[in-house]
């Protein structure tokens, strides 16, 4: 698969086939998590990545969006320092979002499915995952095999994404669409 063609057809997944990662895609996945860009090649992240059955439902109720964790394969907590707190960089989030994002490329390009998750109660998720007190969770992802097989082949919905021209502004906001 193309990354283009990846990019164009990839989907949320939210229902999960009851089958486990193969070791080889989990890999592959996290190896792409590890490979993404970071500024200054800090690589201020560690993901936890969650198996078990009664932990992914803990996760699961972390908050209002959250449910599909429990119904997956694995889940990777995506866990940095706060970005939030003074003097910190928002470059974090920006290399956690590129982190993800290829994640959830190269595991749809090894027909995994995954979704991102919102973490709503951050307490809870260091008493769920461990992590230590200057660390922050506020992201998840969800990751296996699409409980409906054909949810990796489904053409996209008609609409759903905005066309390019509303989108683009030529040199300035007021610039040439």
């Amino acid at each position: 698969m193309h990354v283009r063609d990846a990019v164009h057809t990839k989907r949320a997944i939210r229902e999960f086939a009851a089958t486990a990662l193969s070791a080889t895609d989990l890999n592959a996945i996290l190896e792409a998590g590890r490979r993404a860009h970071s500024a200054k090649n800090r690589q201020r992240w560690g993901f936890v990545v969650v198996r078990d059955r009664e932990r992914l439902a803990a996760l699961s109720a972390l908050g209002p969006w959250c449910g599909h964790v429990a119904g997956a394969a694995a889940a990777v907590a995506l866990v940095t320092p706060d970005p939030r707190i003074e003097g910190a960089s928002l470059s974090i989030t920006w290399d956690l979002g590129g982190a993800a994002a290829q994640m959830m490329l190269v595991a749809w390009e090894l027909g995994v499915g995954s979704c991102p998750a919102t973490v709503y109660e951050a307490q809870r998720a260091r008493e769920i995952l461990g992590y230590p007190e200057d660390m922050h969770c506020e992201f998840m992802l969800s990751f296996g095999y699409p409980a409906q097989p054909d949810a990796l082949t489904r053409p996209n919905q008609t609409g759903g994404r905005k066309p390019l021209d509303e989108l683009i502004h030529h040199e300035t906001w007021a610039g040439e669409r």
